[in-house]
């Protein structure tokens, strides 16, 4: 699965959303401040993100972006696709001739291998993971 800075982006943006209390609207400007995004792009990935009915928005002064769902529902190839395409692949598989014909097999078990993986890892789970983590370098920097 070849992943573009918009998918990183999107992945970035899910994760910092599914480390928020359940139902806050989150500002765009706090998304894009804590994860080092601009702010045009990263409103360009989140309208992706929204039309693939992974995100609502609000207007206003207390407006932002939050989940439709609960982050354990929602997993990283579902977030891939929304912003990659349903076609998106290695890049590995765009090589010339016999040889590559050769190795056709092997980047289609790559593929499979990786979209098991990015099909099964629920935001939950990432969410849970960058906590642990937290938690584990703050008992460090004492």
């Amino acid at each position: 699965m070849r992943i573009s800075a918009k998918g990183e982006y999107a992945l970035k943006a899910m994760l910092d959303l599914s480390l928020q209390p359940p139902r806050r609207t989150v500002p765009i400007q706090e998304i894009a401040a804590r994860q080092g995004i601009p702010q045009r792009y990263l409103e360009q990935v989140l309208q992706s993100l929204k039309q693939a009915e992974l995100l609502v928005s609000r207007r206003g002064a207390a407006g932002g972006y939050q989940l439709t769902r609960r982050p354990e529902e929602i997993t990283v190839g579902t977030v891939l696709r929304a912003v990659e395409g349903t076609q998106a692949t290695l890049g590995m598989r765009n090589g010339r001739g016999q040889r590559a014909a050769d190795l056709a097999e092997l980047w289609e078990a790559i593929d499979h291998a990786v979209s098991q993986v990015v099909d099964r890892l629920t935001f939950g789970e990432l969410a849970e993971r960058a906590r642990t983590r937290a938690g584990a370098q703050a008992m460090y920097h004492i």
